[in-house]
């Protein structure tokens, strides 16, 4: 199966600490790391390694960022051949906080990924895309592409209603499809809303198709979950899985992506999904 992934790259500078800072407040001890993220890099990296020939779209500054936030990518057979190297813009990078319960606050700085095009091909299955690029460049890619189209609505920003009608997958926290609202069910297809440790549900049209919960597990990192959810419905769902199968196993590989550091380092294999799912029955 082939997935084109037109997104997001950034490099994640990732502050773990015992809580979360609140307005105006300083929080000390936290131990610093530096992870490869951005929803689409994620996303891209995700679908990888649940089995899928992976092409992603994007662009990177001309720095020493660019490297570091490519490495997983490229190192686990991701094609990297669209991504577009920016003279006049850094590398985008994510500030993020997370506490010790995995909860996580998250600034973006978007660098080269706001200036990121629409391609002028793309021959895939699938073709995932969020909105952490321009929109423009989201809608016209959406509109271009023959094959199935899965948009995850994050972060909330105002879109047009021909992109929700296009989507044949759109896929929404909580915050998100309250900030749609109604606007959502304009989609032909469906749309997922995830509801955090209680797992996500399936729609089309109005009609709830599927309910799914995650495994019990301790949990690390929230960061990215959603991202690997997002691939692994999108796989499921393209592979011809029944909607409750293709929700399942979403919601079993974003729960493993919340068991160690860092969206991409903790992104799973389709072998680790299945061996849980198993563990499961």
């Amino acid at each position: 199966m082939k997935v084109a992934v037109l997104g997001s790259i950034n490099l994640d500078l990732v502050a773990t600490g015992a809580a979360l800072p609140g307005p105006g407040e300083t929080v000390t001890g936290a131990v610093l790391g530096r992870h490869p993220g951005g929803k689409g890099a994620n996303q891209a990296l995700a679908a990888r390694r649940l089995g899928a020939e992976v092409a992603l779209f994007g662009r990177v500054g001309r720095d020493a960022m660019a490297a570091e936030a490519l490495a997983l990518l490229s190192a686990e057979g991701v094609d990297l051949s669209g991504v577009v190297v920016d003279p006049d813009r850094a590398t985008g990078v994510a500030l993020i906080a997370v506490s010790e319960g995995g909860e996580n606050q998250i600034s973006v700085c978007s660098g080269a990924n706001a200036a990121v095009a629409t391609p002028q091909r793309i021959e895939a299955d699938a073709l995932i895309l969020q909105l952490e690029v321009p929109v423009a460049s989201v809608v016209a890619a959406a509109l271009a592409f023959g094959g199935f189209v899965a948009v995850n609505l994050a972060p909330a920003v105002p879109v047009p209603v021909a992109l929700l009608e296009r989507a044949d997958l759109l896929v929404v926290n909580e915050t998100e499809a309250e900030f749609y609202g109604a606007d959502l069910f304009l989609s032909r297809g469906m749309v997922a809303l995830t509801l955090g440790s209680q797992g996500a549900e399936l729609w089309c049209r109005g009609e709830r198709l599927a309910r799914a919960t995650p495994p019990l597990i301790d949990v690390i990192d929230t960061t990215g979950a959603g991202d690997v959810f997002m691939a692994a419905l999108t796989l499921g769902l393209v592979e011809g899985h029944e909607p409750e199968e293709a929700l399942t196993s979403a919601c079993v590989a974003g729960a493993l992506a919340t068991t160690c550091p860092g969206a991409q380092p903790s992104a799973p294999t389709r072998r680790a999904v299945e061996q849980m799912r198993g563990a499961q029955a």
